[in-house]
C-alpha cells in the first residue's frame, strides 16, 4: 500500500497525534498538516514518523488541500488527529476503491451513547439526507474518514476551505456521477482535548453554517 497517503489535518492535538500516527497502517505515507497549532502537535507527529507540513490559512479545507498537494500517493485517505477514529479502519475503505468505487466514505458508528451529541450530529444527518434525496448519493454521514484517488480528487476542484469542504466534496462527486460507497467505521470519544466543532454548540453551529453555504 505504498501508493496510499493518509492526510491528517489538525490544530492543537498534542495529546493524541502521536498515538494516531503510530497506528496508521504500515506502508501508508502519513502526512500531518499542522493548521496553526500553538502546542507541540507538529513535533510530536514528526517524532512518531509522520511527514509534517504547515498550513497557515485556517480551516479544515485549507489543511486538507495542502495535504493533497504535498502527498505522494496515488490514493488519498483523510483522518482526524483527535484519536476518535481507528486508523486501522482505513483498510476497509481501500477495498471498495480497489474494485469499482471512485470515492469511499466512512460512516461513523458511535461506540457508546454519549460519544456523538445530537447538536454535533444534526448537521451531518441533515446534509446526508439532502444528498440522498436530491442526488441519490448513498451516504448517511458527513464524516472525516474517506478514500479517493488523488487525481479524481484534484479534478473535482473543491473550493471550500472551511468546514464545508467534505460537503462540497460529496456534492461534486454526485454532480460528476462518481461511484460512491459508504463503509461503517468506529467512532469513539476523542482521546485528548476538545473538539473545535462538536465540542460546543457554537462550533457545531459554525460547521452547520458552512455546510448550508456549500449547498446554497
Amino acid at each position: 500500500m505504498s501508493d496510499v497517503s493518509v492526510i491528517i489535518p489538525c490544530r492543537n492535538e498534542a495529546g493524541s497525534i502521536r498515538d494516531v500516527v503510530s497506528r496508521v497502517p504500515d506502508g501508508m505515507e502519513c502526512v500531518v498538516v499542522d493548521n496553526g497549532s500553538d502546542d507541540d502537535t507538529a513535533e510530536l507527529a514528526r517524532r512518531a514518523g509522520a511527514r509534517v507540513i504547515a498550513e497557515s490559512r485556517p480551516g479544515y479545507g485549507s489543511a486538507v488541500t495542502a495535504g493533497v498537494l504535498a502527498a505522494s500517493g496515488d490514493v488519498i485517505c483523510t483522518l482526524d488527529g483527535d484519536g476518535s477514529m481507528d486508523p486501522g479502519d482505513l483498510r476497509s475503505l481501500l477495498a471498495p476503491l480497489a474494485m469499482d468505487a471512485d470515492l469511499v466514505a466512512g460512516r461513523r458508528r458511535p461506540v457508546g451513547n454519549t460519544v456523538w451529541p445530537i447538536h454535533a450530529r444534526a448537521g451531518s444527518l441533515g446534509v446526508a439526507w439532502y444528498l440522498r434525496h436530491r442526488y441519490g448519493l448513498p451516504v448517511h454521514d458527513i464524516g472525516p474518514m474517506r478514500a479517493i484517488r488523488r487525481q479524481v480528487l484534484i479534478d473535482l476542484d473543491v473550493h471550500d476551505r472551511r468546514s464545508g469542504y467534505p460537503v462540497e466534496l460529496l456534492l461534486r462527486a454526485a454532480q460528476h456521477r462518481l461511484r460512491v460507497t459508504e463503509v461503517d467505521v468506529a467512532y469513539s470519544a476523542r482521546t485528548a482535548g476538545e473538539s473545535k466543532v462538536s465540542g460546543s454548540l457554537r462550533g457545531s453551529a459554525r460547521a452547520a453554517r458552512d455546510f448550508v453555504a456549500v449547498l446554497s
